[in-house]
């Protein structure tokens, strides 16, 4: 019988059975933020366990309200930040070089096919993109991942998402996971793994696949898992060049080194054709439009057009779902040029110092400016409602974020998840609207 991505994954890490549907794995590397981590961090503590299993394989960052908006998070930052130099933690994060955890890590390098990865965040999962397992949770298993370096899952169930057919101009990798969602429901993966095929995902960059998997949780699931490939290789080249002869085969300029072919190694972590999943979804996105969601689910989506003039008082565009570079260079290409609105608060973050800096290079930061836009610095905070774009009671904001639960982004709020496109074109409006690069 033919293997899954994940069951492949799996076997390679396993390390105990202890009842028949749950296995212990090894974990490749434990990924850290100033939000969850610290209550971890004091229970190890006051259990006198304050160990790592290995600081190679510990990341950590301080993303999710930097610089500290107050004496609390200044104090979950601290824990944080005293524990990385306590254990000689050389890959932490800390404000002036921290970014957005789900967006750092892979710029890192810190992400490979056929890893297993935890933290304390529900949009783990983003690491899928890689070929990776990677899962959100809770804190007890991070302190056992923390301690021990292994964690323990249900044996993983797969859904095949077949993603067929040709994406329309101002069409993107946003509005086909929201489209997802909208059809199987927030609950339509709980307790499986996503895995994505088919040619619109093989064409898609790894900035894309990233922001497909990273909404995979959004509809009850484990993870998102896309297949490496030559698109994985580019991305992860200038990481592991010295681990291996070539990028492939057509590369190779030594058929006699010991050093393995990339692509190669990694096709291990590539599904068997006769894998067997626990359904397939077949989605062909040829006529899909721009989607857009209302109310207080993910699942509850709309084409944009049906949701056109509906008015806002802020857009944001940022966060680990759409503040990296491809995003940002979309939303100024639609920017260039005009004002936003007068009526519209405008906040840009970018995802990384990288990111910040390529975009100061390519002009869009002073797109981003002229258009009348906040640019802040990386962080996760207006996403969920802690810092840098907090919504008041009543008001509404167009956002490139991955949530919109009531509340979310400020007590009272509404949130109303769209692409970068989308959300810039709603900004000169002043209200919800199809980006002029749609031409459906």
């Amino acid at each position: 019988m033919g293997k899954t991505i994940a069951e492949k994954i799996f076997d390679a890490h396993h390390v105990d059975s202890p009842s028949g549907d749950v296995d212990v794995i090894s974990l490749d590397a434990v990924f850290c933020h100033e939000i969850t981590t610290p209550i971890a961090i004091t229970d190890l503590m006051a259990r006198g366990k304050d160990r790592v299993f290995d600081t190679s394989k510990i990341k950590a960052v301080i993303d999710h309200v930097t610089p500290a908006k107050d004496s609390k998070t200044a104090m979950q930052g601290k824990i944080l930040r005293d524990w990385a130099v306590r254990h000689g933690i050389k890959d932490f994060f800390d404000i002036g070089r921290n970014g957005v955890c789900h967006a750092i890590f892979p710029e890192k390098g810190f992400v490979r096919p056929g890893f297993t990865i935890i933290m304390g965040d529900s949009h783990t999962c983003t690491h899928g993109a890689f070929g990776a397992f990677a899962a959100g949770v809770g804190t007890t298993d991070l302190e056992v991942g923390i301690l021990k370096g292994v964690c323990a899952f249900k044996k993983p169930e797969s859904i095949k998402v077949e993603i067929s057919g040709t994406l329309d101009s101002g069409v993107y990798a946003k509005d086909v996971i929201l489209s997802l969602i909208g059809k199987i429901g927030v609950n339509g993966a709980t307790n499986k793994v996503l895995e994505f095929h088919g040619s619109v995902v093989e064409s898609m960059t790894m900035d894309q696949r990233m922001t497909l998997c990273n909404m995979a949780v959004e509809a009850g699931a484990t993870s998102g898992i896309c297949a490496p490939d030559m698109v994985t290789v580019e991305y992860l080249w200038p990481f592991i060049k010295d681990e291996y002869a070539s990028k492939d085969t057509h590369t190779s300029k030594d058929e006699n080194s010991l050093k393995k072919v990339a692509l190669e190694a990694f096709n291990k972590f590539t599904p068997d054709a006769d894998a067997k999943y626990s359904s397939t979804i077949q989605m062909s996105v040829s006529n899909l439009q721009p989607q857009v969601t209302f109310g207080y689910k993910p699942d509850q989506v709309k084409p944009v057009a049906e949701m056109e003039g509906t008015p806002i008082n802020q857009v944001y565009i940022g966060s680990c779902t759409n503040g990296r570079l491809e995003d940002l260079e979309i939303a100024s290409s639609i920017l260039k040029g005009k004002k936003i609105a007068a009526s519209v608060r405008g906040i840009v973050s970018p995802a990384t110092p990288e990111i910040y800096s390529k975009a100061l290079d390519k002009g869009i930061i002073k797109i981003f400016m002229d258009a009348g836009f906040c640019v802040t610095n990386p962080t996760c905070g207006a996403c969920l409602g802690m810092s840098n774009g907090v919504l008041a009671d009543g008001e509404v904001c167009a956002a490139t974020t991955n949530r919109n639960f009531n509340g979310r982004m400020g007590k009272g709020s509404m949130v109303h998840l769209m692409s970068p496109a989308t959300a810039a074109a709603s900004a000169i409006k002043g209200v919800i609207t199809n980006s002029e690069l749609y031409s459906a």
